[in-house]
């Protein structure tokens, strides 16, 4: 039962990240300026990582000096440069739906770089969770720029092999440090990106401070810090299921928040991601709890 609970806990903790993320497509819409969605993704990752290394003052050593770069591309500079693309190309709810084959490429990829079986419910699971986004978000009205779905696919991938990756490797460090190296790195890499390929950021406005600083310290720093906490406790398919909780955000704040049409088929939509999430986690804690428990043992496995 303590297994089970520390299990749910952390499940629970997890998913208040990418319930958070939910609120990137109503701020990057309603308070960022338009256009700069290499900018905005540098301007998002380099602050916060600089000041969370300011606060835990440790630097890469060996290995993880590339291994930080690869990860902070994967999981920021490259994910966040599509993921604005996405957003602003696109409809939020129209992002998000592409971003939902997330959790199969996550399934595919542990199976390729970690041996973890993968579980026909599993699968099942994440594609009920696309579905369910769809009827979330897609209407007859909305605009399929295919730039924009291109983006989004791409950026879907790019963090799933991040995913992946940071449970892979297990950094020997905390996840407040983990996470100020990747956010430093991937804002790094944006920098000679941004200034190559965009012009220059007008003077922000107000609005458009507290949109950097929310996407910054709440969307960036506080959030990735639970995540990486969660994929160093957790394994990626377990976690990964938890992203479909960002378009469910995504539609209730646009349906309290900007008067956006919540119908039948967009309260069908939340029951079954909501019922796909519970799934995924049902299906990969099964399998665990019958590994840690004794009397699961069969005679066989049990002599020397």
């Amino acid at each position: 039962m303590e297994i089970s609970m520390s299990r749910t806990s952390d499940i629970l903790l997890t998913a208040s990240a990418p319930a958070i993320w939910g609120s990137t497509y109503i701020v990057t819409t309603e308070f960022l300026p338009a256009g700069y969605p290499l900018t905005v993704a540098m301007l998002r990752a380099l602050p916060a990582g600089l000041i969370l290394l300011l606060l835990v003052r440790q630097l890469p050593k060996g290995i993880w000096w590339p291994r930080t770069f690869l990860l902070g591309a994967l999981n920021f500079s490259f994910f966040w440069a599509m993921l604005f693309v996405s957003a602003y190309r696109l409809p939020g709810g129209v992002a998000a739906t592409v971003g939902a084959i997330q959790p199969l490429i996550v399934l595919g990829l542990s199976r390729s770089v970690m041996g973890t079986a993968v579980r026909p419910l599993s699968v099942f699971a994440g594609l009920a969770g696309i579905g369910g986004v769809a009827l979330l978000v897609l209407t007859p009205a909305a605009h399929l720029d295919p730039i924009g779905i291109a983006a989004g696919l791409a950026g879907a991938v790019s963090m799933a092999f991040g995913t992946v990756l940071s449970r892979h490797w297990q950094p020997p460090v905390p996840p407040l440090t983990f996470t100020a190296w990747q956010l430093t790195a991937g804002g790094l890499l944006l920098v000679p990106v941004a200034l190559a390929f965009e012009p220059a950021l007008p003077v922000p406005t107000l609005h458009n401070l507290l949109g950097f600083a929310y996407l910054g310290v709440i969307g960036a720093a506080a959030t990735y810090i639970v995540w990486f906490r969660g994929l160093s406790r957790l394994d990626p398919a377990t976690i990964s299921p938890l992203g479909f909780l960002s378009p469910l955000v995504a539609v209730i704040l646009g349906w309290a928040l900007l008067s956006q049409d919540l119908g039948p088929f967009q309260v069908a939509g939340m029951a079954v991601v909501l019922a796909s999430v519970w799934l995924s986690q049902w299906a990969q804690a099964a399998p665990t709890a019958k590994a840690v428990n004794p009397r699961a043992a069969t005679p066989s496995a049990a002599r020397p």
